[in-house]
């Protein structure tokens, strides 16, 4: 077993020295100036890195929290919503809603397929009743991304609130908010934030706000409307995470002042590297002779890789570890073997991706023809000459 295990899973992902030392500081109190002040300055990133006008929230929670605090906040027991379903989590919003004793209307997309707009618009004409639209931007166990910059076009003529769970795209492919016309986003602090998981995030537009304001709160905890009054004076309503939040503030901080790496800051550069990224692994997951799980509309954090017939996906990942030392995740059920899921968000390089190619090419039980390490080459020619990444969020459309 190695004594360091390279973490290529989505989420959790690695954390940076600087992030993991802010949190090894000496404990302040959440109630006190000194955390307001951090508070402060982390409401002020989140916005950039939200592309929104409006406070984002944190929640003491994971990125599921954030998922039922949009609906308890926003939709009453009996209305009626419409749910994304081409992956597990897709299911989650399902499972969140009939908690909730809403109605669902369901759109289902085979596993590896993308929910698009003219999937939505047909189902809005049917149900001139539908109150919101709940989908992932990225959907975590397929590796694919749906066309949101699209979506939101269709959701912006009806009366509905579109929500995008960005758990796996917040901080690794652009969803600006207000440009875009969403009117939930929420996030996960695990994944393309850096920080280790506990903390999620939440923002709401006008338009979900003064839907909020007509919902009576069916929670006492998950309560957004006590949230955003705190906010404003650099609380939160409940004991704040403090040292998940002082990691939060160093990571925006590192993502705005150098995100490439080297290539100057921004989310500019962000985005650049994880597109070229995802250009990378899949160009050498090809040369190795296997195939993508998504051909189309990919994510830019991960690469969901399918199976050869009679290969294992879990004990590929186990394999991987074991020898390599480089931790990759299995699919997810029903899944599980049939893909394995190569993350590639947060705190990564290319030299990082070339070693979970390497653990994939040595784990498989009969060698690529390309192990003679051509895959390489060729994933790096694929990072080196990646062009611009889409402005739209959607790669291979």
């Amino acid at each position: 077993m190695q004594n360091h295990l390279r973490l290529l899973t989505p989420g959790p992902t690695a954390i940076p020295d600087r992030v993991r030392l802010a949190m090894a500081m000496p404990m302040i109190h959440h109630r006190k100036p000194e955390f307001k002040a951090v508070l402060e300055e982390t409401r002020f990133y989140l916005k950039k890195l939200f592309g929104t006008e409006q406070e984002v929230l944190p929640l003491a929670s994971s990125g599921t929290g954030a998922m039922t605090a949009a609906v308890i906040n926003l939709f009453s027991r009996g209305e009626k919503i419409l749910v994304a379903q081409a992956g597990k989590f897709g299911e989650r919003w399902r499972s969140i809603a009939q908690v909730q004793g809403l109605e669902t209307v369901e759109i289902a997309k085979p596993w590896g397929e993308a929910v698009l707009a003219e999937d939505i618009e047909a189902v809005l004409k049917q149900h001139a009743d539908i109150k919101g639209v709940c989908i992932q931007i990225c959907e975590t166990s397929t590796g694919v991304m749906h066309p949101i910059h699209e979506i939101a076009k269709i959701t912006r003529k009806y009366d509905v609130l579109l929500v995008a769970d960005g758990i796996s795209s917040v901080g690794i492919s652009p969803a600006p908010m207000d440009e875009w016309g969403i009117d939930v986003l929420l996030t996960g602090s695990q994944k393309g934030l850096m920080v280790p998981a506990g903390l999620s995030l939440l923002a709401f537009s006008e338009k979900a706000w003064k839907k909020a304001e007509q919902t009576e709160t069916s929670c006492f905890y998950f309560n957004l409307k006590a949230e955003l009054k705190n906010v404003l004076k650099n609380q939160t309503n409940f004991s704040s995470p403090v040292s998940l939040i002082v990691g939060l503030k160093e990571a925006l901080a590192m993502i705005f002042e150098d995100a490439g790496h080297g290539r100057g800051g921004g989310l500019d550069a962000l985005y650049q590297k994880h597109f070229a990224l995802a250009q990378m692994t899949r160009a050498g997951i090809k040369a190795m002779g296997l195939e993508p799980f998504a051909k189309t509309h990919y994510a830019w954090g991960l690469t969901s890789v399918a199976m050869p017939q009679n290969v294992s996906g879990s004990e590929l990942v186990g394999l991987a570890a074991k020898e390599t030392g480089v931790v990759i995740a299995a699919g997810q059920e029903p899944m599980k073997d049939e893909m394995i899921r190569l993350a590639h968000m947060g705190h990564v390089d290319f030299g990082d991706m070339l070693a979970g190619l390497y653990a994939v090419a040595r784990s498989l039980p009969q060698k690529p023809a390309a192990f003679d390490n051509a895959y390489m080459s060729i994933a790096m020619q694929a990072y080196e000459n990646a062009p611009a990444y889409p402005k739209n969020g959607v790669a291979g459309a």
